[in-house]
């Protein structure tokens, strides 16, 4: 493994990427060809470390396809803008970000942790069509309008129910995350729905330091 670092700004189309031990800079498609080209142009001397920022959806693919093969470390934007700007950096384009990206990371999601996100974002959506149809529940008159109303309540509710059983399910397999659940349950008033969703929301948790902490208040106010 070589000394060396590589930023990679990643957006929907584009993977813009900057070696920093000889300062070459090369752009790739976001897509299963870019990605081979980009493992071709990085060689057989894997790099120490591949620095990234989350961008939404469009890092997903680029974290599966790399994870286990090479050392992907993940960094909160708003610091790596803010380092850039320390260091005198006020451009902001897909190639200079690419070379910015050189900062003490977060480590990727694991699967189990993309598996409770896209569990989470589903639970959150039946949540808003529980609020919604009980609001509209308040306003039908007809019996028949009422009882197909009631009858989606009540596969919402059983849904919600399955997916959170489904949430905890997998926070037990993974011991660290259990451990966490156990000590963010132990604190009065926080319950298991609670605790799973900043565990989910924060996985950094149990994992900050002093310097660190502020990237989960900027992420999750």
């Amino acid at each position: 493994m070589k000394d060396d670092s590589i930023g990679i700004d990643i957006s929907k189309d584009h993977l813009d990427a900057h070696r920093l031990s000889d300062g070459a800079a090369a752009r790739f498609a976001n897509s299963a060809a870019g990605f081979r080209a980009l493992a071709k142009w990085l060689g057989a001397d894997i790099p120490a470390r591949v620095v990234y920022e989350p961008t939404g959806p469009y890092h997903a693919a680029f974290e599966r396809r790399f994870a286990g093969n090479l050392a992907l470390c993940k960094v909160n934007p708003l610091q790596a803008r803010r380092f850039a700007q320390s260091k005198g950096t006020r451009a902001k384009t897909d190639q200079v970000d690419a070379r910015m990206l050189a900062l003490e990371p977060d480590a990727p999601l694991s699967q189990s942790q993309r598996d409770l996100k896209e569990l989470q974002v589903a639970r959150m959506a039946l949540v808003k069509d529980k609020t919604r149809l009980k609001n509209r529940l308040q306003t039908l008159i007809l019996a028949f309008t009422l009882k197909q109303a009631k009858a989606r309540l009540t596969l919402i509710l059983r849904q919600l129910s399955d997916i959170e059983a489904e949430i905890n399910a997998c926070i037990a397999q993974d011991g660290a995350t259990a451990h966490k659940r156990q000590i963010l349950t132990s604190i009065p008033g926080i319950g298991a729905v609670t605790a799973a969703t900043i565990l989910i929301e924060c996985p950094e948790v149990g994992n900050m330091t002093a310097s660190r902490s502020p990237a989960c208040r900027a992420s999750h106010p």
